[in-house]
């Protein structure tokens, strides 16, 4: 779950998961990169100075690029868990609003008006109208959010995750879907919201997919952008729920939901016309596709930076547990759960809020317990990333010793935002922020 522009460690992709937009995109791996490097490379000039951060703002690392975005995922899932956060936190998020409804990645000083130069943000937008709508109290600001984002809407139905005026570029698979959920968070109808000339959300996120015409192993996965198209898993995972008129927060799938994972059915032309089956036709044809990558064991997405080793993604594999429950098909996501239970705490540890935001969900999805997620309270660990909850259910001791929980960053993407255009290859956490702001290409 990430911003185009995000940050997260998706390994080689953000989610996200995670966006001015490919620029913002790759000062966020490197920033991500950076804050993940072994001590072997961290000889050299002095890093520059953390600016003092805002009270209510989860993680201690600099929030230029995934601020809003972190800040979202955090509030939502705890909000999701039945903890109510605390009211700093809520406030810093709906004080980073510019005038016309949008909001950036941070604003340092929101008392000072955003203008031109002020780079808005689809994906941090819609993860703020995500955290907000759920949070209640706050049907002014997502309204006026939602105006800002059909504003910007691209004649071909979809979004980029900065606007056209800003720098942004074609639409992405990514953004659009993360503004498929926000719209259909803040209770508008996905389908009814056209661009100038008819074209839909969902029509533009459909023609991401690779179709019966591509490589035998590439159908039914989408692509970051139709340029240079080419399959990605941490935006096929987000056009799943996209396409399924989710966001964020996916409904328990127990491990007993058991639809089938359906490819794509090329003797029959693939997905059938428009509508509501075309689009669980599509999902379902990117859910096979994504199972299709998971390795020998079916445990965990794989990737790699340019010119290292490949290794697990954490990031995306969370992405795609989540995706999987979106379908239907919890039976499916059981295996990658179960590896996440194994191996993820210690990637969210290192990226902090937007990631342990991403567990919680997953877990959340499946029907989990995220407060013993493999031996860790992920509810514990996260809300000490940030201010105190103003209510919380007593934390498990898993998480107690988690002193330095707070020094983790906003997100690793393989980061959402994404967040939003040109996504990173970055070293695994979907929807975090930095997810959805990989450079997609590949997985």
């Amino acid at each position: 779950m990430a911003p185009t522009a995000a940050p997260q460690p998706h390994s080689a992709a953000p989610r996200p998961r995670r966006t001015a937009t490919a620029l913002a995109a790759l000062a966020t791996a490197a920033v991500l990169a950076g804050a993940a490097a072994p001590a072997a490379y961290a000889d050299g000039p002095a890093a520059p100075p953390q600016p003092k951060l805002p009270k209510g703002l989860y993680g201690g690392k600099d929030p230029q690029y995934d601020g809003v975005w972190r800040q979202s995922l955090a509030l939502l899932a705890q909000h999701t868990v039945g903890v109510r956060p605390a009211p700093a936190a809520v406030d810093w998020l709906a004080g980073q609003q510019c005038a016309d409804g949008a909001f950036a990645a941070f604003r340092a000083d929101p008392g000072t008006a955003c203008g031109a130069g002020t780079l808005r943000d689809t994906n941090q937008t819609s993860a703020a109208i995500q955290a907000l709508t759920a949070l209640g109290g706050h049907g002014d600001a997502v309204q006026k959010a939602v105006g800002w984002l059909k504003s910007v809407q691209h004649p071909d139905g979809g979004w980029s995750s900065m606007p056209g005026g800003q720098g942004g570029s074609e639409s992405d698979a990514n953004s659009t879907a993360v503004v498929i959920g926000a719209l259909a968070a803040a209770g508008e109808k996905p389908e009814s919201v056209t661009a100038k000339g008819g074209r839909s959300p969902y029509e533009a996120l459909l023609g991401f997919q690779l179709g019966c015409d591509a490589k035998d192993g590439e159908r039914g996965a989408f692509t970051f952008q139709l340029k240079n198209a080419a399959p990605n898993a941490d935006a096929t995972a987000a056009a799943i729920t996209g396409a399924l008129g989710k966001g964020f927060v996916v409904a328990p799938a127990g491990k007993d939901a058991g639809q089938p994972v359906k490819a794509l059915d090329c003797a029959k032309g693939g997905a059938p016309g428009r509508g509501a089956d075309a689009r669980a036709a599509v999902a379902d044809g990117g859910a096979s596709w994504l199972v299709g990558q998971l390795d020998a064991n079916g445990a965990h997405l794989k990737s790699a930076m340019p010119g290292a080793e490949q290794q697990p993604d954490v990031g995306n594999t969370a992405d795609t547990v989540v995706a999987l429950a979106a379908g239907g098909h919890g039976a499916a996501a059981q295996q990658p759960l179960a590896w996440l239970e194994k191996n993820a705490t210690a990637w969210a540890k290192q990226n902090g809020p937007a990631a342990y935001a991403q567990l919680v969900l997953a877990a959340h999805a499946t029907g989990t317990d995220p407060r013993s997620f493999g031996g860790t309270d992920l509810v514990a660990a996260l809300n000490a990333t940030g201010p105190a909850p103003a209510g919380n259910s007593a934390a498990s001791p898993a998480a107690a010793d988690d002193d330095d929980a707070k020094d983790g960053d906003g997100g690793g993407i393989g980061l959402w935002w994404v967040i939003g255009v040109g996504l990173a290859v970055g070293a695994g956490a979907g929807f975090l922020i930095s997810g959805r702001n990989k450079h997609k290409t590949g997985l």
